[in-house]
């Protein structure tokens, strides 16, 4: 099974987050996949992306069978309504 370790990169060094593995002074072969920065997506690019996914997901009609009162009370039946 293979255990993922979590570390900050900084120049060339790791400095380990969480768990710590047990290396010793071996030299170890790693693996360092660099996720996109999500800031450098610009606001308008993103309004855009998302706006082209609500379009899709309207046009789909996946929310056709869910009656939005009985939903809202489900969600909210936990919490006393004052007054009420």
């Amino acid at each position: 099974m293979l255990k993922t370790f979590r570390a900050w990169l900084k120049g060339s060094r790791l400095e380990w987050i969480d768990d710590v593995p047990t290396l010793g002074e071996q030299q170890i072969p790693v693996h360092v996949t660099l996720l996109e920065n999500e800031s450098v997506i610009d606001k308008q690019t993103r309004g855009q992306r998302m706006a082209e996914i609500l379009e899709k997901l309207a046009g789909s009609q996946a929310f056709t069978d869910v009656d939005p009162v009985i939903w809202q009370q489900e969600t909210r039946q936990d919490r006393s309504l004052p007054g009420r």
